[in-house]
């Protein structure tokens, strides 16, 4: 049986910049900069849009529009974009797992007796919660069949205090769809097929390695 390249999704993902800048217009930058400049400032424009647009939705509306672990995921979604963990599935789901468990392990333990950053010492009820919000998410991804690594870093955000009002988890997870939508667009655009919910089944052998 024919072995999949499982870098495959990964060269499809840098060749969209590509297939963008063609459509664009703009591949003459191509016979007057290095490749790799091309693909690194496009990468920066794209970043500083799509991040810079969930900024100030939240300076306008006062909510976490913008927290750590939607870095990792903008990468995954604008770099390699048809990849399986890259999926508006995998993507919106692994959130909300990382979400659900981490509150949970949050609420469990008694780690918000005190606010964030208040104890100097060890404060054994939050580095359990860490560790069972963690171990959660990890295990409900892999019995549910989804991939999102940036999961682990939302259950830790919640799970230690540093966003924990359920309103707030309410807007994180509003923030992810409304990444996975810009990413819908500017893909589509660029001219690859990123998937409306699921990845192909071709990409997920490419994903986990199978044959």
């Amino acid at each position: 049986m024919l072995k999949l390249d499982p870098t495959a999704h990964e060269h499809a993902g840098a060749d969209h910049i590509l297939s963008f800048l063609r459509r664009a217009r703009l591949d003459w930058l191509l016979h007057h900069f290095p490749q790799r400049l091309v693909r690194s400032v496009y990468v920066f424009v794209n970043g500083f849009v799509t991040i810079g647009l969930l900024a100030v939705l939240a300076l306008v509306s006062h909510n976490p529009f913008v927290f750590p672990s939607l870095g990792p995921t903008a990468y995954l979604l604008f770099f390699s974009p048809l990849g399986e963990t890259s999926s508006p599935r995998n993507t919106i789901f692994g959130h909300a797992i990382g979400l659900v468990c981490g509150y949970a392990a949050f609420a469990a333990t008694g780690a918000g007796v005190l606010p964030f950053g208040a104890h100097q010492g060890i404060f054994w009820p939050r580095i359990l919660a860490a560790a069972l919000s963690l171990s959660a998410t990890g295990a409900f991804m892999v019995l549910l069949e989804i991939s999102h690594p940036p999961a682990g870093a939302t259950t830790l955000i919640v799970s230690l205090g540093i966003i924990s009002k359920p309103r707030e988890l309410v807007i994180i997870e509003a923030a992810v769809f409304l990444l996975v939508a810009q990413a819908l667009v500017i893909n589509r655009l660029a001219g690859l097929p990123y998937p409306l919910w699921n990845a192909p089944a071709s990409t997920k052998g490419m994903s986990d390695g199978s044959e």
